[in-house]
């Protein structure tokens, strides 16, 4: 009878791949949520049947064991002239424990190995499909567990990454942090609390020379310094005489500062070239088991198994601030070639069940995991598999075959004294209702250069919204989409696969000429721009929504007519879409006014050159509100709950399962028929930002005034992703001298530098899931940029995207941004989840645009103001890790929100005051009238 192996999925089904060549072009591709999966073996007459289990003899590498086990293992001599070009590829089986690091580890072995490692979760696969893969049909040449939240003691923390370390010994393994961790427990060894977590922080390492390390100096003063994140660490004293420590940290107390390290680095590649000595691990290996300094034990870096080439390391070496970091991965290809070439010609791996015995406590794990597997407990998170284009699985929608044109006039933003003149002149009548404006109101540093703005009016204008259909369904990502035209109809739809994938298929069926826009200097020449809630996480691999948000979760324009500003020369742009099928009605409808769009603003444009520009000025006193700014919005928690949910973020981190909480909340305030425009105009003035923004939606009540510092994400037209992440604020100084010695305390301080870092680290995950192997690299670490109200640490990350990967896919990989959440992405946002008391909304989200031709920007939706039917929100937050302290995160959290907060109440104070002062005369018209003398006011009749 013969056997087949099917793909069962929720979804469809599709035949498994059964060899090595179809299982790698699987793998070249990152990943998206997709429907939890399992791999089914099934025979010809349909029955489900396991796969075969014959395997062969065993070979171990002498070069990874001590000398007095070699005796035990004899091989035949290798021809390792036949097979020298083969091992050169290495292929990898990358196990994913959920961490939001692993893709940093993907992209250093796919350059390294020559092949990207295939990638699965560790509960992705059954135990049975892994054996087939590794046993059967020899997949793959080593494995690396990666980190992951939690600890290798809870099941569903680890999977199936115990039972590999347990019965896979014939087989390469490097375990890191909780990978390490899992070497460790599997073997007996106990997981302790570290003596203090450590995140985001470097120590200087001492190693025993050992194959892994081969070439890397050791000790202090070396420059070995490695990256750790971890709260958890394996019990030197309880480790099993089959477990040998092979590194440890060189001192107690050495988590230095990244000042000088930045000087000395070349970001994304290890710069130390100098070698030591390569003793041999049979000697290094039979040193003391755990070194002790000043009377003080170090904490366990690194172990091996004695007789298996198993290997752990507690910190990260793929880290952008690890040391010869990438040279531990090469030490370990060059393992795995050594233990392959020393092995059988006719090399077949087994499983020795009798390892479980070797392990003083392996009945009772194996009784664990058995139990485990038979109760088939839900994964913590969904399945996240490998990227597919997702334009092949487009169902096409009419083609919308756009025609752009433009003009442009030079210098023009000088002469009309700024950008805010020209959108309240062409946008700002009748409140500016349904426009937009992606507003580069700070251009110091040359950190923005282009404004973008518009509103309603052209034929192919359209208006998006979304809502999610549920709040805690964890399996449905749809909701209910409702769509406006140019001519004011509307009709709604329910979108089973949700608001991402909508937006996807409507890009790629844009068809244009890239000679259009051939000449312009910017990226978005018309498309859609708007705001992506933070509640569509729930469409990038989150598991649920625990609040429903009152505002839409999505809500965009698709712009077909834009004026665009260049600030660093005056310039101003005026472009104009049409659908190219239907040219002639495009070009009625712009004409039925008169003019063509073109030439009409062109015009508006011409005559505020010859317009007194003061009358589009409003200034608004800074001293119409004696009060603190925050005193007017009532806060969602008190202070005694966000220090004690502080408090909680802690104890998740000091139990390992999270480096890193971002925690918000959220203060609240009604508006009074608030002038929304002058609002935006004052924060903008107050608190100048590069990714500011005004998105005004009149039939949701919904308004967006944005000082954005962040930007989440962009794709321009060369195909490079670029994110600029910001973790660490502090206030400016009032002094000159005051405000220096801040942004250098800022520069050197440890726990904001350590907040970066780790969200730094994430990104370059993020974007090593859509990006070609080897581009990901931080040209910025930790550079200090000054705004108005505030120093902050920016960072940014670069990496070139995978050509057959649309850009809503690169949106999905990194959704919402890792500075909003924390890391592990996916559990920190289950843990944030059940802290908070509200959905973020807006907040958290991004705002930004996605043209036509495929590129887009997107900044993080922070220091912002949202107005829904009437009533004011800020949200504010920081990242929490083990070094916060809980009152000091809630000044932080404060001072975030004082500029909005500021702004809000300076010009609602003048909107009260007009509207008092209108009252009055009304009052005294009235009583005049009557002949009566005025006295007083009339504060009574407001009341």
């Amino acid at each position: 009878m013969k056997m087949k192996l099917v793909l069962s999925s929720s979804t469809h089904e599709n035949p498994c791949l059964h060899s090595w060549k179809s299982l790698q072009q699987a793998v070249d591709k990152p990943l998206v949520c997709k429907p939890s999966r399992k791999f089914v073996y099934v025979n010809d007459l349909g029955q489900h049947q396991p796969p075969k289990s014959n395997v062969g003899r065993v070979r171990i590498s002498r070069s990874v064991m001590p000398g007095p086990v070699q005796e035990f293992y004899k091989g035949d001599k290798y021809r390792q002239e036949e097979a020298s070009s083969r091992l050169r590829t290495v292929r990898t089986l990358l196990i994913d424990n959920y961490d939001s690091y692993t893709y940093n580890i993907y992209q250093e072995l796919s350059t390294i190995n020559g092949a990207p490692p295939t990638v699965i979760h560790n509960d992705e696969w059954t135990w049975e499909h892994f054996y087939y893969c590794l046993y059967e049909e020899k997949a793959f040449d080593n494995i690396v567990i990666s980190p992951g939240p939690g600890s290798p003691t809870c099941p569903t923390d680890i999977g199936l990454c115990l039972r590999i370390l347990l019965e896979c010994k014939d087989i390469p393994i490097l375990g890191v942090c909780l990978g390490h961790q899992a070497l460790g427990y599997a073997h007996g060894a106990n997981i302790i609390h570290a003596p203090m977590p450590v995140h985001g922080r470097l120590s200087e390492i001492q190693h025993n020379g050992c194959n892994l390390f081969d070439g890397i100096p050791s000790g202090c003063q070396s420059g070995f310094k490695v990256v750790r994140y971890h709260s958890l660490i394996i019990d030197a004293q309880s480790l099993p005489e089959e477990l040998i420590p092979i590194a440890w940290t060189s001192s107690m107390d050495n988590h230095s500062s990244f000042a000088a390290l930045k000087s000395d680095m070349v970001l994304g590649h290890d710069v130390y070239q100098c070698s030591v000595g390569n003793s041999s691990i049979n000697e290094q290996c039979l040193k003391p088991k755990y070194p002790k300094k000043d009377g003080e034990s170090s904490v366990l870096m690194g172990i091996m198994h004695s007789t298996r080439p198993h290997f752990g390391v507690q910190f990260h070496p793929e880290s952008v601030a690890t040391c010869y970091g990438r040279k531990i991965f090469e030490n370990f290809k060059e393992i795995t070639i050594d233990y392959l070439r020393k092995s059988s010609h006719f090399h077949d791996r087994k499983v020795h069940n009798w390892a479980w015995m070797q392990v003083s406590h392996s009945s009772q794990l194996l009784e664990k995991l058995q139990s485990s597997a038979s109760s088939k407990p839900q994964p913590t998170y969904p399945v996240v598999g490998p990227v597919v284009n997702s334009s092949l699985r487009i169902v096409q929608m009419n083609k919308n075959y756009l025609k752009l044109q433009w003009k442009k006039i030079d210098n023009l933003e000088n002469r009309v004294g700024g950008s805010r003149n020209i959108f309240c002149k062409l946008f700002g009548g009748q409140k500016a209702i349904d426009t937009f404006w992606l507003d580069s109101s700070s251009t110091d540093q040359k950190r923005a250069r282009f404004s973008f703005m518009g509103g309603k009016g052209g034929s192919l204008w359209r208006q998006i919204t979304f809502r999610l259909s549920s709040e805690s369904d964890v399996s449905s990502t749809g909701g209910y989409l409702s769509i406006e035209d140019a001519q004011g109809s509307v009709r709604s739809m329910f979108l089973e696969d949700g608001f991402l994938d909508f937006l996807n298929k409507e890009l790629q069926s844009f068809h244009y000429s890239k000679e259009d826009y051939k000449g312009l200097p910017f990226d978005f020449c018309g498309g859609y721009v708007g705001f992506i809630g933070y509640d569509l996480k729930v469409e990038c691999g989150a598991t649920c929504n625990h609040h429903k948000s009152g505002t839409p979760d999505a809500c965009f324009f698709f712009v077909d007519n834009l004026v665009v500003v260049d600030h660093s020369n005056g310039d101003v742009y005026l472009l104009s879409l049409e659908n190219n099928c239907y040219p002639n009605e495009a070009l009625s409808a712009e004409t039925m006014n008169g003019l063509p769009w073109l030439d009409k603003i062109e015009k508006q444009l011409l005559e505020l050159m010859a317009t007194d520009i003061k009358k589009y000025t409003r200034p608004y006193s800074n001293s119409a509100i004696g009060t603190r700014s925050e005193e007017g919005f009532v806060t969602q928690k008190s202070r005694n709950r966000y220090v004690k949910d502080v408090e909680k973020c802690l104890k998740f981190i000091k139990d390992g399962e999270s480096y890193e909480l971002c925690l918000t909340t959220q203060m609240r305030k009604r508006t009074h028929d608030t002038d929304l425009l002058a609002l935006y105009l004052n924060l903008r003035n107050r608190n100048p930002a590069p990714y500011a923004a005004w998105l005004s939606f009149a039939k949701e009540s919904l308004c967006i005034c944005c000082s954005s510092p962040e930007r989440f994400l962009r794709l321009d037209g060369n195909e490079i992703l670029e994110a600029k992440p910001i973790k660490g604020t502090i206030a400016r100084g009032v002094t000159k001298e005051e405000d220096e010695r801040l942004r250098l305390q800022l520069m050197h301080s440890v726990k904001d530098q350590a907040e970066n870092l780790m969200i730094v680290d994430l990104l370059r995950n993020d974007l090593g899931r859509v990006c070609e192997p080897g581009s990901v690299h931080v040209p910025r670490l930790m550079d200090v940029e000054s705004y108005a109200t505030v120093h902050t640490m920016v960072s940014t990350i670069q990496g070139k995207k995978k050509l057959n990967l649309s850009p809503i896919d690169c949106v999905r990989a990194a959704f919402p941004g890792g500075s909003m959440t924390g890391a592990p992405k996916l559990r920190s946002m289950e843990l944030l989840d059940s802290l908070e008391d509200c959905s973020r909304g807006v907040y958290s989200g991004s705002i930004g645009f996605f043209s036509y031709n495929q590129t887009f920007d997107l900044n993080i939706v922070i220091r912002t103001i949202v107005i829904h039917k009437g009533v004011a929100s800020i949200g504010a937050g920081g990242a929490i890790i083990a070094l916060s302290n809980p009152v000091d995160e809630f000044e932080e959290m404060k001072l975030k929100a004082r500029a909005p907060a500021k702004a809000f109440m300076e010009v609602q104070g003048q909107s009260e005051k007009r509207l008092f002062s209108h009252c009055n005369r009304l009052v005294s018209l009235k009583f005049c009238s009557l002949g009566v003398v005025k006295l007083g006011t009339c504060g009574g009749f407001l009341g």
